[in-house]
């Protein structure tokens, strides 16, 4: 380190630097991050043009950990290897084969371009790309936007790579534009619950978040597009839409997912509008986010961490209409993971930390399962809890990069 001192609560959770072969955990008891189970997932593939493309391989099947194809979908997706660019000692990395690796997993991306702007998803084991399937086709949907997350934040000093990823996010940003900008801001109700119709998909929270980041990035890394901020502004609004009961009441200023579902994957919206409001300079958004943080996430502590629910609101009150507690797997906690630490940096206040490390310690067995998830010693983290006494080992893509997104935020804060 550079002999910088840590006071307070940041001492509790200062990790050492990122070393595959050494494995510390943090005072605080959180697991240092090991990338040995995502370079084993990770593969160099020729793409067309002499390129060489990094991919991601989805599933990594228990006891030996073979890889395996999933039938309608394909072997590697956009989703995975745009979470993986977000990977910070990959992407700022000072070794260059992890660089080349970054660079690798860019091209891949901007292969999956579609000519509409938007991205496929799937690439079959023969290395065509699966455009037909539900879940990968080249339109509005998750993976478009994850791939403009992960490019907006690309990270090289090749003006050529920087000049591709610039050219494919600003062709997905006219869409998003041409899709949103103009869209009437309609609300309809749902089971008794005001819903927004103006984001992607009509309703979907969850999906907008995700937006929102890449918009973000986008506006601060590639072009200050005014439209930008329109969009962002027009988002957050409807988010704030779907935040519903209060500081006293169920369910607790929880921002839902999608109509009058909430659902632990894909939970970014709180993240999003401290991005967002940071960035527009609106305490409000801000505010927003704080409420969810401050009163949901207590709420899915005591409940250990419910995977889904829905709600209907009747004679004003919100009630469950079902619950799930199962499955519970990583991208369930790292979004929460982030707000915390984001909420700590927008107020300097200790106890987000002491939120995040509590939601963290759902990693080293603090679940219903009481099974550690994520392994340092392999860099393993099993791919979700489906019952008090089953736990899915397998170790895919998915659940092995949300670890270390998790995890990376303790070394972030060490680092400060």
């Amino acid at each position: 380190m550079n002999g910088k001192k840590y006071t307070g609560l940041a001492l509790s959770v200062f990790l050492l630097l990122f070393s595959c072969n050494h494995i510390q955990e943090s005072r605080f008891g959180i697991p240092e991050l090991n990338l040995k189970h995502f370079l084993y997932l990770y593969e160099v593939v020729d793409l067309p043009g002499n390129l060489h493309g990094g991919i991601v391989h989805i599933y990594s099947e228990y006891p030996d950990y073979d890889f395996a194809i999933e039938p309608d979908e394909g072997f590697t997706c956009v989703d995975d290897v745009a979470r993986a660019m977000m990977i910070d000692d990959i992407r700022f990395s000072n070794n260059k084969s992890l660089l080349t690796k970054y660079d690798y997993m860019a091209r891949f991306l901007l292969y999956m371009q579609a000519d509409n702007g938007y991205f496929y998803n799937f690439l079959w084991p023969d290395l065509s790309i699966n455009k037909t399937y539900r879940t990968s086709v080249a339109e509005p949907n998750w993976w478009s936007w994850r791939a403009f997350w992960a490019l907006a934040n690309y990270e090289d000093s090749n003006p050529d790579e920087k000049g591709k990823v610039s050219v494919a996010c600003e062709r997905l940003a006219d869409n998003v534009f041409k899709l949103l900008l103009n869209k009437p801001e309609i609300k309809e109700t749902v089971k008794g619950m005001i819903v927004p119709t103006w984001l992607p998909s009509g309703t979907a929270g969850d999906q907008s978040s995700v937006l929102m980041l890449g918009l973000e990035a986008y506006y601060k890394n590639i072009k200050q597009d005014e439209r930008v901020l329109q969009v962002l502004e027009k988002l957050a609004d409807g988010l704030m839409v779907t935040q519903k009961g209060n500081a006293a009441s169920f369910p607790y200023c929880a921002f839902m997912s999608w109509k009058n579902r909430w659902h632990a994957y894909g939970n970014s919206q709180a993240y999003a509008m401290l991005k967002t409001g940071q960035l527009l300079n609106r305490s409000d958004y801000i505010e927003s986010a704080l409420l969810e943080i401050d009163n949901f996430y207590p709420y899915l502590i005591e409940e250990k961490f419910p995977a889904n629910f829905s709600l209907k609101k009747t004679s004003g009150k919100y009630e469950l209409i079902e619950k799930h507690q199962f499955p519970q797997i990583a991208y369930g906690f790292r979004p929460m993971i982030w707000a915390c630490a984001e909420a700590y940096h927008v107020t300097g206040k200790e106890k987000y930390l002491e939120l995040a490390e509590k939601i963290a310690g759902w990693f080293r067995g603090n679940n219903p399962a009481n099974q550690q998830m994520y392994d340092p010693k392999t860099g393993r983290c099993y791919d979700g809890i489906v019952s008090k006494t089953n736990v899915n080992k397998n170790s895919g893509a998915e659940s092995t990069i949300e670890a270390l997104l998790s995890l990376q935020v303790f070394n972030k804060i060490a680092e400060e």
